[in-house]
């Protein structure tokens, strides 16, 4: 807008008059353009000076916004994000392809540079942090929920805490939750085997917490898993990666589950009175099969 202000001077401010070609040449422009810009300002009503409070935003707007756009809306067709964000996932599919697709059907549309812009400012408002990249079937995250669930004692009416095991899908967000006595070992144990019994299949990997219980010894290169959990591990055939300590971006995914179970779960059973392990998992069981199966905001689809 620099240039454009500096024409209006020079047309409309300057002492000695100037021919449009000479402004033209001393602005390095075409005369053609000098005359379009000249004319837009007539059809804006602009005059000089220019008011101060109008800014460079405020001046490309009124010169080039078009009659039948309202403003914040773009002046040219998008296409469907969402679908693009799914044919990404896709084998082969890049966005060279997708945008050589939309061109095709929309000749007017987004050069690939603009088009990639939007795009990835699209894919900012699914994750704002560092995004990773999970493949089906590869991961799975666990961990313990840091607030407890209340099991009333029928006949003394004693509180006992439950501890929360939840457990995210990497690549679909499909969550698994249960409550358990206690973290140690036989119920660590025990969660994983019945988690797996619910997704009815073996990641390639599971993500755990440092837990006493899984990680004997926190290591990046070597951890030292506790002797039950690797042969548990072994016996289902797969792999364990614990997050590293002090990393939570390593286990995003079951941080954001663990968040959504304790407003999903928690907060939706807060007034229930449950009297036995059985039945707060039996209450427990519905909730996550109801957040597994409702659409997701964004991409229109559901966990399952």
């Amino acid at each position: 807008m620099r240039q454009v202000r500096e024409l209006f001077r020079l047309k409309f401010g300057s002492l000695l008059p100037s021919s449009d070609r000479q402004i033209a040449a001393h602005l390095g422009v075409a005369r053609s353009t000098a005359a379009e810009y000249l004319e837009r300002a007539r059809a804006a009503g602009l005059s000089w000076p220019l008011p101060l409070y109008l800014s460079d935003a405020d001046l490309e707007e009124r010169l080039f916004a078009r009659p039948n756009i309202r403003p914040g809306t773009r002046r040219r067709p998008e296409p469907n994000w969402v679908a693009m964000h799914r044919e990404l996932r896709r084998p082969g599919a890049t966005l060279m392809i997708l945008w050589e697709e939309y061109r095709a059907t929309q000749p007017e549309g987004y050069a690939y540079s603009r088009f990639c812009e939007l795009y990835r400012a699209f894919e900012t408002r699914l994750a704002p942090s560092m995004r990773q990249t999970h493949l089906a079937g590869g991961k799975v995250f666990v961990d313990h929920s840091g607030k407890t669930l209340p099991i009333r004692d029928p006949v003394t009416g004693a509180i006992r805490p439950a501890q929360l095991f939840i457990a995210v899908l990497g690549a679909s967000n499909c969550t698994y939750a249960e409550a358990t006595w206690t973290q140690t070992l036989p119920d660590w144990i025990g969660a994983h085997v019945r988690m797996l019994e619910a997704f009815q299949g073996c990641p390639r990997l599971i993500v755990p917490d440092n837990l006493k219980s899984g990680v004997l010894k926190v290591s990046f290169y070597d951890p030292e898993l506790n002797r039950t959990y690797a042969h548990m591990a072994q016996a289902y055939g797969v792999g364990i990666l614990p997050a590293r300590p002090r990393r939570p971006r390593d286990k995003a995914k079951v941080e954001a589950g663990v968040r959504v179970a304790q407003y999903f779960i928690l907060g939706r059973l807060r007034n229930v009175p449950f009297f036995s392990l059985a039945d707060a998992n039996g209450a427990i069981g519905r909730a996550p099969e109801d957040l597994n199966t409702r659409p997701q905001r964004r991409l229109g689809l559901s966990r399952q």
